[in-house]
């Protein structure tokens, strides 16, 4: 079966600002794929932020792939809104590299691209192992407590549903990078981890992977709380690399093969 790339673009599209700063939602790290969408506003601005919360979910849950083709109409029919909060949602989702336009033929979701993933990964490596030296240096593993109450349990106390490991693990990563207390880089690692956001999903789709998260998670815990920085850096290369490597084997079978697992977990 022929990979294909996907998500997002090689343009780095900075995230939709608001007025606090952030995308139009405000990313909670255990909860990213709420399908409870804000209140609706007077404003078409809220109303605009709704839907791209809602488009993005759509993407990250497998339910828009990458070359799917719909237009403004058919979001504005699904959602029983006009047409112009939908195009204000879809151009900040075009901004950010998650779908592009077509000439008289409405919209499509952009395609995967390796490279762009790689880098992200990279990008990634590099804040939390760092982040890891700054607490173990620091002396700040104390931080760390609740963390090790979620991850280092028995195996009779681990969840086993996929898309609730899959937002734990991502608040594992998110909470280890806040430990340190930096502000912006708590930013950046947020932005990183919504645009590789995907490739997560897809890993988790594979029932070994949850209780691999937990031993590996336990195990870079025990090792920062050890204060042996240098081996629990090691850990989380080897941790992230194993979701890095799934960006490699990525063909259309795999997703269309998540689009259904994904669909038949919110049906029932």
């Amino acid at each position: 079966m022929r990979a294909m790339p996907w998500l997002p673009s090689h343009k780095r599209y900075p995230s939709v600002r608001m007025g606090n700063g952030y995308t139009p939602f405000d990313l909670d790290p255990y909860m990213h794929d709420k399908k409870m969408l804000p209140a609706p506003g007077k404003s078409a601005n809220n109303l605009a932020a709704q839907i791209y919360t809602q488009l993005k979910a759509d993407i990250f849950d497998f339910k828009l792939l990458p070359g799917d083709k719909f237009s403004e109409g058919d979001i504005a029919t699904r959602m029983q809104v006009s047409r112009t909060p939908v195009r204000q949602a879809l151009f900040w989702l075009q901004r950010e590299g998650y779908v592009d336009v077509l000439f008289r033929s409405g919209w499509q979701v952009h395609a995967f691209d390796f490279k762009y993933f790689e880098d992200l990964y990279e990008v990634r490596v590099m804040m939390e192992t760092s982040a890891i030296a700054r607490i173990v240096e620091r002396k700040e593993t104390a931080r760390l407590d609740a963390m090790r109450a979620i991850w280092c349990v028995p195996k009779r106390k681990q969840l086993k549903d996929a898309a609730t490991v899959a937002s734990m693990d991502e608040a594992f990563h998110a909470n280890l990078v806040a430990a340190v207390g930096n502000d912006e880089m708590v930013r950046i690692h947020q932005d990183v981890t919504e645009r590789i956001r995907i490739i997560r999903r897809l890993d988790f789709t594979k029932p070994t992977r949850i209780d691999a998260t937990y031993q590996e998670h336990a195990e870079i815990l025990e090792t920062i709380f050890s204060k042996d920085a240098r081996r629990a850096q090691e850990l989380i290369r080897k941790h992230i690399g194993e979701s890095q490597a799934e960006v490699k084997r990525i063909t259309f079978y795999m997703l269309q093969e998540a689009r259904e697992r994904y669909g038949n977990r919110q049906e029932a």
